[in-house]
């Protein structure tokens, strides 16, 4: 999506103008507008001391047009929303893609745009972003520098926070407002000589909660943990993944579970004859997968605001509540994404996904400690990178270890070992789950990009498929 910022956005209109002047230059069926107004914020670090730190605005909007039972958007920026001719022009685009759309046809995913009122607060402006976020922080990153200085190691990384008020405002007289802090820190530690490395990181909404001492000890500790090298060759091994390493499982298998996909015989969910697996037993322990826009600590927008449709969510649907979805529920697929038309289609519940991701059932006193310690002879996996689908008919993804994979003997850590490449698949990960411990707020590392509200368990997974060796450092 574009974006502007800086001077050429001096003279752009408020968010709530944009909307409606948009809504009030349309001509066509139905129309929908989302202003997102961004302030962002970025610090880095690298031999223990701060590089760059920088602080930007932007504002971003794209409009939906409906035409008969298709739909067309165009996204816009700044310096699209300076005038009301400007905004005009980008309503007339939509338009214009909507009527070439609905030449083909209806949209598939076509309903009624959501009705409804105002939210308490739409006339509120934009919330600001402050560099004063990374406080908490940067106060811990001080002490780190100077403990990693001392003991010859050398620390790398980055935070970075976006504050996000969306606005969206449609033709039927839906009004609604949201603001989204997005958070994460993420920190690499080496040995002086570069031979060593391990890295963590945490998803937060506003860092009072990320404690960087702990972080940083605790990257230490693996570094120690590596002095010792160990070369092992593939297998299967009983392995525990920290919470992070869960969560690049978890958010693939929501990202998968779409009931039009499922339906039509494309994906793991589905079964015989148009069927799906909702019913099915994937493990016998009491494990519930959700997203829950109301979930404390990762709360996400309570409503959907989309410029694209997708198997799983459409612009038709842009405006409408969001509750918590348990696509597993007591160890037992229970539901699959749907949008309004698919519910429709398939006479199913509409069971929309949040941006937020939970996975509970473990014991609540158990940490990643105690489970390693229970560990007699296996693996610690704490990063994993570059993962992919090989086949989204049993959902086998294939990845690799990276940044630190240790050998665990009699509850201890022996030492490292060589980078393994895995074939794996998320249902498996719950399937073989052994142990379970408590959930807690984590980042994913291979997904961070786009997924950062998610919390996850320590899961001790038995028979870990390592494949093959991997070469990568």
């Amino acid at each position: 999506m574009a974006t502007e910022s800086g001077p050429a956005s001096a003279a752009m209109l408020t968010p709530q103008q944009i909307v409606e002047t948009a809504l009030a230059a349309s001509r066509s069926d139905g129309c929908i507008v989302v202003v997102n107004a961004t302030g962002a914020a970025n610090v880095r670090w690298a031999n223990n001391t701060v590089t760059t730190s920088g602080l930007a605005t932007s504002l971003s909007w794209f409009v939906v047009a409906v035409h008969g039972r298709a739909a067309g958007t165009v996204e816009a920026s700044a310096v699209d929303a300076t005038s009301v001719e400007a905004i005009a022009a980008v309503v007339l685009a939509a338009e214009a893609s909507a009527e070439s759309a609905a030449a083909s046809g209806p949209a598939r995913d076509a309903q009624p745009l959501v009705e409804g009122g105002a939210d308490d607060g739409f006339a509120d402006g934009p919330q600001e972003q402050a560099f004063e976020i990374f406080a908490p922080l940067l106060s811990g990153l001080s002490a780190s520098f100077e403990a990693a200085r001392s003991g010859e190691r050398l620390l790398y990384g980055f935070a970075r926070h976006e504050l996000t008020t969306t606005y969206l405002g449609s033709s039927t007289g839906l009004r609604r407002r949201w603001v989204q802090p997005t958070g994460t820190a993420e920190v690499n530690a080496k040995s002086s000589d570069l031979q060593r490395s391990s890295w963590v990181g945490a998803g937060t909404a506003d860092f009072t909660d990320v404690d960087v001492q702990q972080m940083t000890d605790g990257l230490s500790q693996r570094l120690e943990w590596a002095r010792r090298s160990i070369e092992l060759p593939p297998g299967r091994y009983d392995t525990v993944l920290p919470p992070t390493s869960v969560a690049d499982f978890m958010i693939y298998l929501g990202w998968s579970a779409g009931a039009r996909q499922a339906r039509e015989g494309r994906s793991v969910f589905s079964a015989a004859d148009g069927a799906t697996k909702i019913g099915e037993k994937i493990t016998d322990r009491p494990l519930s997968l959700y997203s829950d826009p109301a979930e404390p600590g990762i709360e996400s927008s309570p409503f959907l605001a989309t410029g694209s449709s997708s198997e799983e969510s459409s612009v038709f649907d842009n405006g409408i509540d969001l509750g918590r979805t348990e696509l597993i529920a007591d160890g037992t697929v229970n539901a699959l994404l749907q949008t309004r038309a698919s519910a429709a289609e398939y006479g199913e519940a509409f069971t929309p996904g949040a941006e937020n991701l939970v996975l509970r059932g473990g014991d609540e006193t158990r940490s990643l400690d105690q489970l390693v310690g229970d560990l007699q002879r296996g693996l610690l996996v704490t990063s994993q990178w570059y993962i992919r689908e090989v086949d989204p008919m049993t959902l086998l993804l294939t990845g690799l270890t990276r940044d630190g994979v240790y050998l665990v003997e009699n509850g201890e850590v022996a030492g490292v070992v060589n980078n393994f490449r895995f074939n794996m698949s998320p249902l498996d990960v719950l399937r073989r789950a052994s142990d379970i411990g408590a959930t807690e707020r984590c980042l994913s590392r291979e997904w961070s990009d786009w997924f950062t509200r998610s919390a996850m368990p320590p899961i001790r997974v038995d028979g870990f498929n390592m494949s093959s060796v991997s070469k990568a450092q």
